[in-house]
């Protein structure tokens, strides 16, 4: 897999975040070091998933997928955060 999504939970306020990468620990290493503008207010982040996909295209199109009003739900109940 060379592009994945991720989904976070802060451990400030249990918000969920949900981006895509090709390096998810590189990423996963900004958002702790407020590097990352939209997280940087939120941290200190835990990793709870990482879904592989075979291209950017893809990664992208299930973000935004994930990002839907229903599928926030979703995740809010799996995980007990706020989604974004």
């Amino acid at each position: 897999m060379d592009y994945f999504v991720y989904i976070l939970r802060s451990l400030q306020n249990g918000d969920l975040y949900v981006g895509s990468t090709e390096d998810v620990i590189k990423r996963f290493f900004l958002h702790n070091s407020g590097k990352v503008k939209s997280t940087k207010a939120y941290r200190s982040w835990e990793l709870l998933e990482k879904r592989g996909c075979s291209s950017r295209s893809q990664a992208v199109r299930l973000e935004r997928f994930l990002k839907t009003g229903q599928q926030k739900e979703l995740l809010k109940k799996k995980y007990g955060g706020l989604a974004k």
